[in-house]
């Protein structure tokens, strides 16, 4: 007999409709619901063990998939089965992950894991704006203790409206794509890229996707009120021993309090710590320390968050000395790698990037082949943190979803300032040197500068900068802090990066630790980021004020020519024969392919003598005689139809 199915229909603009229904597959999992919009489906599974584990942190893990099944397609390559997850779906599990993770109750570790699948796809539809929903609604709708409901929508805008879940053909006319992460009160989480677009038109995006966000939600609760009544699982309170916690306190606050204000670097500030730290324990005796060693860590690490926090509120100055808006000292280099195409170090305070760029013809290009893209990217961009910058020792197994999510926030933020007119597929790698508050950010200003130093033509020049927030319960009391170190994020409650040019801003991605909290303080948050970050491209602009005109001379050029499509086939030659010997004869790499009717010739070469030869053998193969007009040559033979 089939189960009975409980759904609930949101409405968007221009008649589109997201349904949301459970009841009917997964039933053995803790919480499951399928969403629905146009053809494209979702599948949303929560399961969570009932024995906490003995950790200090939630062990949630997000994971989602996309299977080619649901686009009717098999798998590329020669296991014709799903493997490691595309860069794609790990974006989409780090969109969810972020805004979920905030809202379990602090006391709650038992190991938590979500799965959405994307089993049906309508090209039409933009999955990773329903996975937030489907995430949410799997959550809500089982016993585990989520302080939700959330949702997360797309939002793009054309013509100045705004359009909430547009679709991939929308998205190529907007000028804002942006992901937004929220509850009925509070933003929690937005990432995307904009056309230079102003900060307070930023803030209308935010505020558009969070009243459809809020619509979603109650939908939420809609739904579950149609499932039989469920009883969330009780988390026990945090055992606290107020005797312990108010000795640790006593012990180290002041001490932490004047650390704080000292001027110190991130290894001082950490040794001094340390110290700190080190001098409570020994005041506990071994039996104490035997049974409460975890407790006192805690206590520790409390007080600690609680000194600093305060110092920064209380004196409007940073670990490091700064004031709240200032920005660390900056020093750049280019064409810092003599044989790269493009180089350059961007070193700001303790973060450090250096970055290349690589030059080449449309063979280098991106290839895209997953369920919801297929194309080629002509601009990438890879993003490395190997331990060493943080001062550890540790194992690197395959690139983590971190390094993704960072390259693809620095990759946003220039791809759409290089000029149309580049002929040339374009890859920049950031290797992090050294890391103390906002890599990413220094990797888009080490890009531009890379771009620059290759002789890439920019629109105007990028820069990035990361924002923080201390505040206290009510939001009465705060400080915006510019250019955060790692201690600020991680004590902090947001950590907000904005990248732009003296336009305006062409991505983001903003992460929020507290509830509630009000536009006027965001909407200051992002003017006092734009201060920060026209400084720090004044200071890269006075290293390298302009691109190159020309590549360097080790650099490739590129020459690209069009030529009649019935010509293709005499400059490849039988069995590429003729290509090949031109491409052997001129050290060139020479790309054809059929555009418009007509065949777009690429030439790569690093000799200009040389690259003018292939561009004249290519011009003698193409060579159309007309009417009328006298050439000189030999006869070699007189045959019927002429000479």
């Amino acid at each position: 007999m089939k189960p009975e199915l409980k759904k609930v229909q949101i409405s968007l603009e221009e008649n589109r409709e997201i349904t949301i229904e459970t009841g009917l597959l997964a039933k053995q999992a803790h919480g499951s619901c399928v969403i629905r919009m146009g053809d494209t489906m979702l599948l949303a599974t929560v399961v969570s063990d009932t024995t906490p584990k003995e950790v200090d942190f939630l062990p949630l893990s997000v994971d989602y998939r996309e299977k080619f099944a649901a686009d009717g397609r098999f798998p590329g390559g020669f296991l014709k089965r799903e493997g490691r997850p595309s860069d794609q779906e790990i974006l989409g599990m780090r969109l969810v992950d972020r805004v979920l993770r905030p809202l379990f109750p602090k006391n709650y570790h038992c190991e938590t894991q979500v799965m959405i699948q994307l089993m049906s796809h309508d090209r039409s539809v933009c999955p990773h704006a329903l996975i937030g929903l489907a995430a949410s609604t799997a959550l809500t709708l089982s016993d585990i203790p989520f302080e939700g409901p959330i949702s997360e929508v797309r939002v793009g805008r054309i013509e100045n409206n705004f359009i909430i879940n547009p679709s991939p053909e929308q998205l190529e006319d907007s000028d804002i794509d942006l992901m937004v992460g929220a509850s009925k009160d509070s933003v929690i989480m937005v990432e995307g890229e904009m056309a230079e677009i102003s900060e307070q038109e930023m803030i209308d995006a935010i505020k558009h996707a969070h009243e459809a966000i809020k619509q979603q939600c109650d939908a939420q609760l809609e739904l579950l009120n149609q499932c039989e009544p469920i009883t969330k699982r009780e988390v026990e309170e945090e055992k606290k021993n107020t005797e312990i916690s108010q000795k640790v306190h006593d012990l180290s606050y002041e001490e932490i309090y004047k650390i704080a204000g000292q001027k110190t670097t991130k290894k001082e500030r950490s040794n001094l710590i340390e110290n700190t730290k080190e001098k409570v324990i020994n005041s506990f005796s071994e039996a104490e320390l035997e049974e409460k060693e975890a407790e006192i860590n805690k206590a520790f690490y409390n007080t600690q968050k609680e000194a600093i926090r305060n110092f920064i509120l209380d004196t409007k100055t940073r670990l490091d000395g700064r004031k709240t808006d200032e920005i660390r000292p900056i020093w750049c280099e280019v064409d810092y790698l003599p044989k790269t195409h493009g180089s350059a170090v961007f070193t700001r305070g303790e973060t450090q990037s250096l970055t290349t760029a690589t030059l080449g013809t449309s063979l280098d290009e991106n290839r895209l082949d997953t369920v919801t893209q297929i194309g080629s990217e002509k601009f990438y961009l890879h993003y490395n943190f190997p331990p060493f910058s943080t001062g550890e020792a540790r194992m690197r197994f395959s690139v983590s979803r971190r390094e993704i999510g960072h390259g693809n926030l620095a990759q946003r933020a220039l791809k759409d300032m290089i000029a149309e007119s580049n002929p040339y597929t374009v890859r920049v790698v950031s290797e992090i040197l050294e890391s103390n508050g906002s890599s990413s950010m220094a990797t888009v200003c080490a890009g531009t500068l890379a771009l620059m130093d290759a002789g890439i033509q920019l629109k105007r020049p990028v820069s990035g900068i990361a924002m923080g927030l201390i505040t206290d319960d009510k939001h009465e009391k705060y400080a915006v802090l510019s250019d955060i170190l790692g201690d600020e994020d991680f004590l902090g409650d947001m950590d907000f990066k904005v990248t732009g040019t003296t336009k305006g801003i062409t991505a983001c991605q903003m992460d929020m630790k507290v509830k509630g909290l009000p536009y006027n303080i965001l909407e200051e948050a992002l003017e006092q980021s734009k201060e920060g970050r026209l400084h720090i491209l004044n200071e890269m602009l006075k290293t390298m004020p302009e691109s190159r005109t020309e590549p360097k001379p080790h650099s490739p050029k590129m020459v690209t020519m069009t030529v009649p499509k019935d010509m293709i086939g005499g400059i490849i030659g039988p069995g590429g024969k003729i290509i090949q010997q031109l491409q052997s004869d001129t050290n060139t790499t020479i790309t054809i392919e059929e555009i418009d009717n007509q065949g777009k010739v690429e030439i790569l070469g690093t000799s200009q003598d040389l690259l003018d030869n292939a561009i004249n053998e290519i011009k003698a193969l193409t060579f159309t005689p007309e009417v009328g007009d006298i050439y000189t040559g030999t006869v070699r033979s007189i045959m019927p139809y002429g000479a």
